[in-house]
């Protein structure tokens, strides 16, 4: 452990936050009830706040603001932006058709996977990590043609009602893919790490998507942070975030808010 990530009790200042993987869905109320808290509680008092996907359990589209849960978080959001909050978005696997509208209602700016940020003099590359997993193909395969435009305006051109239907057909193909695919297929490849890292010429990296919250270190001096999914319907309670301080030093937290050591 390096002096920059030790954790302090004190628990100074932030800069910046950094969550991901929330899946929130209807049927998770105290996942809900847990990151609102999160938005309230820690977002506030934070200068900015970075959304590294997968918000939501899915997004059609940004005319599905209706359904009362979208309402809520929007709801949040804005009012977490409006008090002074940056807010950032990066898509994940789940919620990529995230858009401008979405965007508008909320304050939020959207910011490409990849995206490098210099905050209290530290750069550090945003991903979400799905990109990364080239281990499994078939996904890989999946993701480059949804994320292409004109896939994209194709969809989002159907009815509302037949884009869930959809996405609801997709999930189920993914549970049963993910049930017969080996637990490294779902990891992050090393090499795409190391070709993001050079890319970016960068030597520390936070993403999500793994559902495996850890930190590495290489023999290169590169630190990556992964963020933990949350579950707070689980016992006990799986969730957190990390975050960055005045001083520069990442810090992680539980779901709870307590200091987790990196």
């Amino acid at each position: 452990m390096t002096t920059t990530d030790t954790v302090n009790e004190a628990q100074p200042e932030m800069v910046a936050l950094f969550v991901s993987d929330i899946h929130l869905k209807e049927s998770m109320p105290a996942t809900i009830a847990a990151f609102i808290d999160f938005l309230q509680r820690q977002g506030a008092r934070a200068k900015q706040l970075y959304l590294l996907g997968d918000l939501f359990e899915y997004w059609a589209g940004d005319d599905d603001i209706a359904p009362p849960l979208h309402r809520q978080i929007v709801t949040e959001l804005r009012a977490l932006s409006d008090a002074g909050t940056a807010l950032f978005w990066l898509a994940g696997n789940r919620d990529f058709l995230v858009g401008p509208a979405f965007a508008r209602a909320t304050g939020i700016t959207l910011l490409p996977d990849g995206t490098v940020v210099e905050i209290a003099g530290r750069q550090i590359v945003l991903a979400h990590g799905d990109a990364q997993c080239t281990d499994d193909t078939g996904y890989i395969a999946f993701r480059n043609e949804v994320r292409q435009t004109q896939w994209q305006q194709d969809f989002l051109a159907m009815p509302l009602a037949q884009r869930k239907a959809i996405i609801a057909g997709m999930r189920t193909q993914s549970r049963d893919a993910q049930s017969t695919k080996s637990a490294d297929i779902m990891d992050v490849n090393p090499h795409a790490i190391d070709a993001l890292f050079s890319a970016t010429d960068t030597t520390l990296m936070i993403h999500g998507h793994t559902h495996r919250p850890a930190t590495h270190r290489d023999a290169a001096g590169r630190t990556r942070h992964v963020l933990p999914d949350w579950d707070c319907e689980a016992e006990p309670p799986r969730g957190g975030w990390i975050g960055l301080d005045t001083a520069g030093q990442i810090r992680r937290f539980d779901v709870a808010g307590k200091p987790v050591r990196l």
